[in-house]
């Protein structure tokens, strides 16, 4: 078994272990919810952050890196295209509508695409992954989720001050920011070592608070299109995105990089932002469950399909 495979199988591993550690604890904890939207703050603010600002000073912002940011902009209009085919299919209601133009065009692309990134394809995949996430995926829902929200969720149009408000107050994006313009591209060790520690820690962290929330039930009526959104999200959104890197000429990590985010379950914000404007919640909140347990199968076969490419 070579290095990579042991990294996998460890971290896989380690994202049974602290799953199932979240699920026994919620029988324990007296508010699960709340031990989770701690976790989920110090990942946002601390582990998330740590982890960009340890990738982006030696980034290097060429033709192909910027083929990568299209990659999540090009994938939200097929969504679009996609999601409203499968609503006139299956004769959706309009939140149900929502809901899938939100979990279908959003991965969750940070919390567990950079771990599952780094383990699956290596360190050297992680600046790339960085790029998708905060110039793709974070950008669409700053921009095409507010719009969503506030068209389906019935509030008012997001203003540009709304949009630009957001993004410069969001702590990844900063991190960002300063990791291209103020990082020195050699830190100093203990910089480094700092950074790595934090980073680490995103893993695990993240499953245990899926774990203490993981909420399976599923009303009957939301069963098609949660079938639908699933097999959209996990298999058709992957699939397209390797003809777009071929179309695009990504090679290599790259490459890969790009259809294993497009393969990421749906995003844990997107579809906490539809439970919060009361769209479709039993589906929303089935999308991310199922989608997460899903995943847990279908990445590693993406990844292992991009192994005989």
């Amino acid at each position: 078994m070579d290095a990579l495979a042991v990294m996998v199988a460890d971290a896989y591993l380690l994202i049974f272990a602290m799953l199932g550690l979240g699920l026994v604890s919620r029988r324990f904890v007296a508010s699960p919810e709340r031990v989770a939207d701690f976790l989920n703050t110090f990942i946002l603010y601390v582990c998330l952050p740590a982890a960009i600002l340890g990738v982006v000073p030696g980034l290097v912002l060429d033709a192909s890196a910027l083929a990568v940011v299209a990659v999540p902009w090009l994938l939200l209009l097929a969504t679009l295209l996609l999601v409203t085919l499968t609503t006139r299919l299956l004769s959706l209601r309009r939140d149900e509508h929502a809901v899938l133009l939100l979990t279908v065009g959003l991965g969750n692309t940070s919390f567990l695409g950079y771990p599952l990134v780094h383990a699956l394809l290596g360190a050297a995949a992680l600046p790339h992954a960085v790029l998708y996430d905060q110039l793709g995926a974070f950008l669409i829902l700053s921009t095409f989720g507010l719009y969503v929200l506030a068209r389906y969720g019935g509030d008012r149009e997001p203003s540009l001050r709304d949009i630009l408000g957001r993004i410069v107050r969001f702590p990844p994006f900063i991190a960002l920011l300063v990791g291209m313009t103020l990082m020195p591209t050699d830190p100093p060790p203990w910089l480094v070592n700092m950074l790595q520690w934090l980073s680490s820690a995103l893993l695990p962290l993240v499953m245990l608070a899926i774990g203490l929330t993981l909420r399976l039930e599923v009303p009957r009526d939301e069963v098609k299109p949660l079938v639908a959104g699933l097999a959209l999200k996990l298999a058709v959104i992957p699939a397209l995105s390797l003809g777009l890197a071929w179309l695009l000429n990504l090679q290599g990590t790259k490459h890969d990089v790009v259809v294993l985010e497009s393969a990421m379950p749906p995003m844990i914000t997107a579809a906490a932002l539809a439970i919060s404007h009361r769209l479709a919640p039993g589906l929303a909140a089935a999308m991310v469950a199922y989608g997460i347990l899903m995943s847990l199968l279908t990445v590693p076969l993406w990844a292992w399909l991009l192994r005989l490419h």
